[in-house]
């Protein structure tokens, strides 16, 4: 894995919850004989990549495949069962909240639904002032205000509504209000949790647009979380897979749609409607998908691969870099089993 000129990197990164309930919910019998058996989904598991400064790396992959659970690890609000998480190169995973705090001004995030994400009893101008106040209480009134006017024009939305609630604007403009209480402390690096899934789809590219805006303006880094492809061809400079928490391939944007090669890349590839162009091309997966309680031996995808063989049943791939700066997790793209 290429760390060079990296802001954020993840190494190994475990996160499995518990989620046994009660020991009268553990209580299992078997042969006649009473036990406890806890019962544990696995979200992420270890997953290790980098985000370069500057960049915008998107992960994508299926509703439970871990994308929400991994961005959340990375912003402190999951602690990791293992594994290290390094911001400029200093590991944040296990500092206490104090510490943490420095870092939480670099970072910031962006969520899925603006109205859920949104305080329904503070006004933007509340909404906005309390990271302000909370990590520069040296700040006077009239400060506070300037930077909350500044970041409300740099999103689209009129600093005159600043005393309204967030029920009285639409959802494109809540997003926006989103993405400005993300913006207000001037921070590094963003994560995007499917800041456009919630939207029509008339606003999502405005919305798409502003954010590729103020990256180039404020020279941000973005991990960018969606299961919508067409999205990620818009805004990505490198795409991470996920499949069941695993990591199956790693490429530039240009590479991952042009060349796919790991066999789940290729699906989720083809599923992309295009005008003209023939259903047959669609590739359908058989089998169903796995529970995250439940994984598979080996490889994750083995049981909806049309690759698979003995090896992917048995044997976990590692995740390779190959002569074009791909990183992929396949027995099959390994061996040259695939046709191209």
């Amino acid at each position: 894995m290429n760390t060079e000129n990296s802001i954020l990197t993840i190494k190994n990164i475990v996160k499995h919850f518990d989620i046994s309930g009660g020991w009268l919910e553990q209580v299992k019998f078997k042969g006649g004989i009473p036990h406890l058996e806890k019962t544990t989904v696995k979200a992420v598991n270890d997953v290790s990549l980098s985000v370069r400064r500057g960049e915008t790396l998107s992960v994508v992959g299926e509703s439970g495949c871990g994308k929400s659970t991994l961005a959340r690890v990375i912003l402190g609000l999951y602690p990791p069962n293992s594994g290290e998480i390094l911001y400029d190169g200093q590991r944040i995973d296990h500092l206490t909240h104090k510490k943490m705090l420095p870092f939480r001004k670099k970072i910031q995030m962006i969520f899925q639904d603006p109205y859920a994400s949104l305080n329904p009893r503070k006004t933007v101008r509340q909404t906005l002032e309390e990271p302000l106040r909370f990590h520069n209480p040296k700040m006077s009134s009239k400060e506070i205000y300037a930077k909350i006017e500044e970041v409300m024009e740099q999103v689209g939305v009129d600093p005159a509504w600043i005393g309204r609630y967030p029920h009285e604007f639409s959802g494109g403009q809540r997003q926006r209000i989103s993405i400005a209480r993300a913006l207000v402390l001037d921070p590094e690096f963003i994560v995007a949790d499917e800041p456009v899934s919630a939207l029509d789809v008339s606003i999502q590219a405005q919305i798409l647009n502003l954010l590729m805006d103020l990256a180039e303006k404020r020279g941000l880094t973005y991990l960018f979380i969606t299961h919508d492809l067409s999205v990620v061809q818009h805004i990505s400079t490198r795409v991470a897979v996920l499949y069941l928490g695993t990591l199956c391939e790693l490429a530039t944007s240009e590479d991952l749609y042009k060349t796919p090669r790991h066999p789940y890349t290729r699906a989720l590839l083809s599923a992309i409607p295009r005008v003209g162009e023939k259903a047959a091309k669609h590739i359908k997966l058989k089998g169903e998908v796995p529970t995250p309680v439940h994984l598979p031996s080996g490889c994750v995808f083995h049981g909806r691969c049309v690759y698979a063989n003995e090896r992917c049943i048995k044997e976990v791939p590692e995740l390779l870099t190959l002569d074009n700066g791909t990183c992929v997790a396949c027995h099959a793209v390994q061996e040259n089993r695939m046709m191209s």
